[in-house]
């Protein structure tokens, strides 16, 4: 993780840690959630896909703009995990 040194006035130095969030995107590269852009780890945002994956159960694929009908078994790899 990137730390960060900040010297304030009274010269004290504050070291903070750079924060990585997770961004899901779907195979068309939308990210998958509306309200919720970021994840604050990897755990939290496996999770968000799974909700996320659920809403296609009844259809039993995903129907992307580039590639077609994928399986629901399948999908995680189309999908992007990105840290930012």
């Amino acid at each position: 993780m990137e730390k960060y040194v900040y010297l304030c006035r009274n010269k004290k130095t504050i070291t903070m840690e750079k924060k990585s969030f997770v961004q899901v995107l779907s195979p068309d590269g939308i990210t998958i959630e509306f309200g919720s852009f970021y994840y604050e780890n990897m755990k939290d945002a496996k999770k968000a896909f799974e909700r996320w994956k659920s809403r296609f159960e009844q259809q039993g694929y995903y129907s992307s703009n580039d590639y077609g009908r994928i399986p629901l078994n399948e999908l995680e790899k189309y999908c992007q995990f990105k840290t930012v």
